[in-house]
């Protein structure tokens, strides 16, 4: 099989696994201490991958300032505000549902920004795939009570903003960054997250960090397999495909993160969940399935 075929597959089940880890690192560092070290860690990781490969960095001021400012979004907004969101107070649940709004707002600005067209079966995918979502979550919404939703007013505000940060970050990548190396341009956009944390990190938390062996084990496999192999093969999938279909992968991270969950913590599987993923899988696959008669006007083109 193709890394085409399988990148989908795998950029799931790794970028599933940061929920889990950003589980274990609440209990060892400040949320924005913890990514400004990953962040820090992953710059120089890749740095070091660009030298022994002998990747091409961008050239001009413009290629640069392209490949900061969209890490500024992809990675330090986005995260940033998530896990800054979640350590204070937003229910996992509603923090889901946050996210998967995330594929109908690049599918409805995708148009704006990148000139990208939807077909009817894409957009009616997308809608599937959110009330999959909406299915899979219900039980946490409704175990989510009124009092607890009005404490979390600026953290749920935060969390939303961290949406519509990866959304812009991800056609702004699409419509700027289609040409030059990815392992380069990777390196610039973890200094751009870094330029988002860093001083964050500063203002509020006490930049607390345990040093325990358990810490040190969630920040590697934050930093190669989350923001080198997981991130890398988003970078992928944006410039080989549509941004609202790369987007809609992210329907199926919840469920997936839930049977992580199951797995490591315990947690149970409701019915809801599974029926909401079957639901969600159907409304990806539809948003990402290619139209039939595209492949015989392209043969015959040739």
């Amino acid at each position: 099989m193709s890394l085409d075929s399988l990148a989908p597959a795998i950029f799931v089940l790794l970028w599933s696994t940061g929920w889990i880890v950003a589980k274990y690192a609440a209990m060892h560092a400040g949320p924005l201490t913890f990514l400004t070290i990953r962040y820090g860690l992953s710059a120089v990781a890749f740095a070091a991958l660009c030298g022994i490969s002998g990747a091409r960095w961008p050239r001009g001021r413009m290629a640069i300032f392209h490949a900061v400012w969209s890490g500024v979004f992809l990675h330090g907004a986005y995260l940033g505000g998530l896990w800054w969101a979640i350590a204070n107070g937003v229910p996992a649940g509603l923090s889901g549902v946050i996210a998967a709004l995330q594929p109908l707002f690049t599918a409805l600005a995708a148009p704006y920004l990148v000139g990208e067209r939807l077909r009817p079966i894409q957009k009616f995918g997308l809608l599937i795939g959110f009330i999959g979502i909406a299915i899979a979550i219900s039980p946490k919404l409704l175990s989510t009570d009124a009092a607890n939703l009005g404490h979390a007013a600026v953290p749920l505000v935060v969390n939303l903003m961290a949406m519509v940060a990866v959304t812009y970050g991800t056609l702004y990548q699409k419509r700027h960054l289609q040409h030059g190396d990815l392992r380069s341009i990777a390196t610039l956009q973890y200094v751009g997250a870094l330029a988002v944390t860093l001083p964050l990190a500063f203002a509020f938390e006490d930049l607390h960090f345990d040093a325990s062996a358990a810490a040190f084990v969630a920040l590697a496999w934050s930093v190669f397999g989350l923001s080198m192999g997981a991130v890398a093969l988003l970078l992928y999938l944006i410039r080989k495909g549509q941004v609202s279909r790369a987007a809609s992968l992210i329907y199926l991270i919840p469920p997936t993160v839930a049977a992580q969950a199951a797995i490591a913590f315990g947690e149970p599987l409701t019915v809801p969940l599974m029926v909401g993923t079957a639901v969600v899988a159907s409304g990806v696959y539809l948003t990402n399935r290619r139209a039939a008669a595209q492949a015989p006007r392209a043969a015959a083109a040739q």
